[in-house]
């Protein structure tokens, strides 16, 4: 199975339905993590188009690429771009957090295409890690991706799992960062400062890349680099708006975990399609 590469205007175009997706399930499940599912689009639409090897046919395919969502609560934008590259029925994104629905508010590795079931955030990265050290041992041809909120940057085990990657010298190992500046409780930069992002990274040896989270081109491109990099883990910061697409949305933090009702949804749609 070789990586699936479509144009640039197709991965616009899947954005475009996969937004629509996450505001569609998160308005009929009346609750939800619209802001950062909607910051993240472009990113895991740039991995599942572009870079990463996956066959819907064959979740468990030994020497698949594999995704760590490790801020789990954005579970809508993984469950829609999944839908979208044809692992689970788009009929099934309705039933999101309903009663028996294998869709529930974190990812659940009952759903085909899910690698870790992400909660508790901070642990993401180091699940990767294990991953991807399995892929070295196994001498497997394969890469592990981890998203990680700039929120749980907060948690001393994402900085304790930094130090483990480069000692291993994963350069299978590609950590993204969707930097758009809004945890639960606000602004990440007033509750714990983050900046200077980079450098921190840089300091625990990682190979440091900072793109627009919106720029299919500069993501692809860092994707790229990333793969030809060696002896060392990369972490791609991306630099994102939370909300992104829903003009109301951008740059509040109550949209961190509440959704919009149906009838804006609706109005919305009509005017993204």
């Amino acid at each position: 199975m070789e990586q699936s590469q479509i144009p640039i205007g197709m991965l616009i175009q899947k954005a475009v339905k996969i937004r629509t997706h996450i505001l569609e399930m998160v308005a009929e499940a009346k609750s939800g993590h619209p802001g950062g599912s909607l910051s993240a689009v472009e990113i895991l639409v740039s991995l599942y188009f572009h870079k990463m090897r996956v066959d819907p046919k064959r979740p468990d395919w030994p020497d698949r690429d594999r995704f760590v969502l490790s801020k789990g609560h954005a579970a809508p934008v993984l469950f829609a771009t999944l839908a979208e590259k044809g692992f689970i029925p788009t009929s099934e994104l309705k039933t999101l957090r309903k009663l028996n629905s294998n869709l529930q508010g974190h990812p659940d590795l009952r759903v085909p295409g899910v690698e870790f079931p992400g909660g508790s955030l901070g642990i993401g990265l180091s699940a990767a890690i294990g991953m991807a050290l399995a892929g070295k041992l196994d001498r497997r041809d394969s890469r592990v991706y981890a998203l990680l909120g700039d929120g749980e940057l907060d948690e001393g085990e994402t900085w304790e799992a930094a130090m483990a990657a480069p000692k291993f010298k994963l350069d299978n190992l590609t950590a993204i960062v969707d930097r758009n500046g809004i945890q639960q409780d606000g602004l990440t930069e007033q509750i714990m400062p983050k900046e200077p992002v980079g450098y921190k990274w840089r300091a625990f040896n990682w190979h440091v890349l900072e793109v627009d989270g919106f720029d299919f081109r500069q993501i692809i491109d860092a994707l790229d680099k990333a793969e030809n990099m060696r002896n060392r883990p990369t972490v791609i910061i991306a630099h994102t708006v939370k909300g992104k697409g829903v003009s109301f949305m951008e740059w509040d933090p109550a949209y961190h975990g509440k959704a919009p009702d149906k009838d804006t949804v609706r109005k919305l749609v009509e005017t993204m399609r």
